[in-house]
């Protein structure tokens, strides 16, 4: 079973990302890579997340809700299938999100679709990452049309 969420999610979030990279960005497209894609994300993980703290689906680290405050207790959330496969699930519906916002901002900003295409394709790949480098570039724009624009 996690073996099949972990690719059903892949594949759904790597549609998303290609459509959000390479489709016109019309807003039938932005609604379904938000409620189609993501929103079937956080609904995966939620349910997931759910049967993994119940004991119905897996157990992480005995049951019951993981110890966030040691690293021991972060390892024993990722020591089973189901942990992994939400945690991951976690992280492609949190990157998408951020993909997401930066397209429509990028969009907003009238920044090209070239110099968005690399800077989504590295949030696709390190999140954290890709959201840095998006924040350094748009900076200036931001700046310059009012910052909360």
């Amino acid at each position: 079973m996690w073996t099949t969420a972990f690719a059903a999610s892949n594949l759904l979030a790597l549609v998303m990302w290609a459509a959000l990279i390479l489709l016109p960005r019309w807003p039938a497209l932005l609604a379904a890579v938000l409620y189609l894609g993501i929103g079937l994300l956080c609904l995966a993980y939620a349910l997931g997340l759910a049967g993994i703290l119940t004991g119905a689906l897996d157990s992480v680290g005995g049951g019951g809700w993981p110890d966030f405050s040691t690293i021991e207790g972060v390892r024993s959330i990722f020591a089973s299938d189901g942990g992994v496969t939400i945690g991951w699930i976690h992280y492609l519906a949190f990157d998408l999100f951020v993909g997401l916002w930066i397209a429509r901002d990028a969009d907003a900003k009238g920044f090209s679709r070239l110099v968005q295409a690399p800077i989504l394709l590295t949030t696709f790949l390190a999140g954290p990452l890709g959201l840095l480098v998006w924040l350094a570039i748009r900076e200036r724009r931001a700046r310059a049309g009012g910052r909360w624009q």
